[in-house]
């Protein structure tokens, strides 16, 4: 009995074949050219992005998950920038030459998750000094000595703690008491706790480091 199929047609099996004869070299080539492409060279501090992770995931399992995290390690008076995982850089910082703590007035770096709530001074010039977050006009000298005067140069990344009771709410907040990211006129001071409580970096670092973090990245801030 005739299936009514046309001799000359072929069945759907020999359909598949030819279709699959004709991928292979295709995915043949693909796979050439993955191997053959330069894999992204991994930051020699990738273990430290990876035990921050792990100590975020079991420290703060509710946080909001956002695609870039900032570290600071009192410790080591440096700054991580995480992305998806990755390290993708490691600047010197400076916290407080008082210490850590959260109360009002204390002068001293607050602990625990925050969030970069704000971004000021996007269009000042380095060393630029600014004032209530709005840029004086002026320049701070690069070379500067003797007095330190706590200028705020170049760029501002302004905190938001998001632990109450340890960052946030009344008498240790840290987005009440002006906590900052930012610049100084004094460059001799980074790398060794010596700010009044803000987190200073070098102006080219705190310029890089402004232009690729976003508003609501998370920080945390670690003595360890």
């Amino acid at each position: 009995m005739s299936s009514g199929r046309s001799e000359s047609t072929p069945a759907p099996a020999e359909l598949r074949a030819v279709r699959a004869s004709l991928l292979i070299p295709f995915l043949l080539l693909v796979d050439t050219l993955l191997a053959q492409a330069p894999m992204p060279a991994m930051h020699p501090r990738q273990g430290i992005a990876d035990l921050l992770l792990e100590y975020m995931a079991a420290r703060y399992p509710d946080a909001p998950r956002q695609r870039d995290l900032l570290y600071i390690s009192v410790q080591r008076q440096r700054l991580f920038h995480v992305r998806d995982g990755l390290l993708l850089a490691d600047f010197p910082v400076a916290t407080s030459s008082n210490g850590l703590g959260s109360s009002q007035d204390s002068f001293r770096t607050p602990t625990g998750l925050h969030r970069v709530a704000e971004k000021h001074g996007g269009d000042v010039p380095p060393l630029g000094i600014l004032k209530d977050r709005e840029f004086t006009g002026q320049l701070a000298d690069p070379d500067f000595s003797g007095v330190d005067k706590d200028w705020i140069t170049s760029r501002i990344l302004w905190l938001d703690g998001l632990e109450p009771g340890v960052n946030k709410g009344r008498g240790l907040d840290s987005y009440d008491r002006y906590i900052y990211i930012h610049g100084t006129a004094n460059e001799r001071s980074v790398g060794t706790p010596s700010s009044r409580g803000c987190v200073r970096m070098r102006n080219a670092d705190v310029i890089a480091l402004f232009t690729e973090v976003p508003v609501g990245a998370l920080v945390v801030i670690l003595d360890n």
